[in-house]
C-alpha cells in the first residue's frame, strides 16, 4: 500500500510504500476496504480471501476464508456488516458465491450460477448483491435471505465487471475483454442500452466500472472494435488501454477519454467524491487523474499491478 504525493502537473511524483502485506501465495484478483479504512479484504488464486489489519500491518488470521476455487472477487458492504466473495474454477467447472456476516461469522452460500463468479457488487443500501459469471448471466440476491430476487439477466458474453447505480435502479455490466458494455434496468429486468460486441476470448478483463454524475454516466476501460475484430483472440497486453466516460442512457461517449497508458488497463479506482481517477496498466504504471478536467496529475512506476483500490479517504492506494 502506498501514499501518493502529487503536484498540480505530473512533473515529479513520489511513491512511498507505507505497508507491505504478505501472506497470499498467488495472484491477488480483487481487494476492498472496510468503510472505516482500518481493514481490507483481498481474494487470490491461492483459494483464500484474507482480511488485513492495516494498523498492525498483518493478516487477521481468524477471519481468513478458505475456498474451493480461486477467489476472483471480494466486496464489503458500505455499513461494514457484510463481506462477499465470488470465484470458482473451470476444471472442474464450479461456481462459489458466499456472503459472511462480519459480526456473527455466519456464512451464506448463494447457488444458481453454473460457472465461475468473476465479479460482484453490493448495493448502496447494503441489501442486495449482484454477481456476474462466466455462464454469461448476472443475478441479484437478497443479502439477508440468500434468495435470488432479480434475474438472471442473460447476456452474450462472459461477465468482467458489474456495478449498481447509486440509486440501485440500474446495473452496468462490462463483458469479456472490455469490448462490450450493457446497462440493465433492475426493476423491469430489461436491457436499456448496449455498445460493442463480445470477443472470442476464454478470459475476461476484471477491471471495474463506476457510476458518476448522479447515475447519469459510467466510467470503464473499453476497446472499440469492428465486426471483424470482435471475433479475434485479444492481445492480453494491449486491450483495452483507453478509459471512457459513457452516457448511461445511450452509451455514447462523454468528453475526452483518459489517454496515456501504453498497454492494457488492469485496474481502475474512483474516489468517493468523484474527484480523482486512478488507473493501473501492464505498461508498469499507475496514473492519477483529475476526473473532471482529465488532467494527468501523476504517474508512478510500478511493475505488474493487476488491481488497485483507493482507501475511503482517497489518501492511500492499495
Amino acid at each position: 500500500m502506498v501514499s501518493a504525493s502529487t503536484k498540480a502537473v505530473a512533473t515529479k511524483s513520489i511513491l512511498k510504500p507505507s505497508i507491505n502485506l504478505k501472506g497470499h501465495r498467488d495472484i491477488i484478483w480483487s481487494m476492498s476496504y472496510f468503510p472505516d479504512g482500518q481493514r481490507m479484504i483481498s481474494g487470490s488464486s491461492d483459494k483464500t480471501a484474507r482480511q488485513w489489519d492495516l494498523k498492525a500491518g498483518k493478516e487477521i488470521e481468524e477471519a481468513r476464508s478458505v475456498c474451493e476455487g480461486r477467489v476472483w472477487a471480494v466486496a464489503v458492504s458500505r455499513d461494514g456488516r457484510w463481506v462477499a466473495t465470488g470465484g470458482g474454477d473451470w476444471n472442474p467447472v464450479a461456481a462459489e458465491l458466499k456472503v459472511c456476516e462480519v459480526e456473527t461469522g455466519i456464512v451464506k452460500t448463494f447457488k444458481g450460477h453454473s460457472e465461475e463468479i468473476s465479479c460482484i457488487d453490493i448495493s448502496a443500501d447494503n441489501t442486495q448483491l449482484a454477481s456476474g459469471s462466466f455462464d454469461k448471466t448476472v443475478r441479484i440476491w437478497n443479502m439477508n435471505t440468500g434468495k435470488l430476487v432479480v434475474g438472471p439477466f442473460k447476456s452474450i458474453g462472459k461477465m468482467g465487471a458489474v456495478r449498481f447505480s447509486p440509486n440501485s435502479k440500474k446495473l452496468a455490466v462490462r463483458l469479456d475483454w472490455g469490448t462490450c458494455l450493457e446497462i440493465w434496468d433492475v426493476q423491469s429486468q430489461k436491457l436499456d442500452a448496449m455498445i460493442g460486441k463480445p470477443g472470442n476470448s476464454l478470459a475476461v478483463s476484471l477491471s471495474p466500472i463506476f457510476w458518476t454524475n448522479k447515475n447519469k454516466t459510467v466510467i470503464a476501460a473499453f476497446e472499440f472494435t469492428t465486426d471483424s475484430e470482435s471475433i479475434k483472440q485479444p492481445n492480453i497486453d494491449d486491450d483495452p488501454k483507453m478509459i471512457y466516460e459513457f452516457d448511461a442512457s445511450t452509451l455514447e461517449t462523454v468528453g475526452a477519454p483518459f489517454e496515456g497508458h501504453g498497454k492494457r488497463v488492469t485496474g481502475l479506482a474512483l474516489s468517493f467524491d468523484n474527484a480523482l481517477l486512478v488507473s493501473a496498466s501492464f505498461d508498469n504504471a499507475i496514473k492519477l487523474w483529475a476526473f473532471e478536467s482529465r488532467q494527468l496529475l501523476a504517474s508512478f512506476d510500478i511493475k505488474n499491478a493487476h488491481r488497485l483500490v483507493l482507501s475511503p479517504d482517497s489518501r492511500k492506494i492499495a
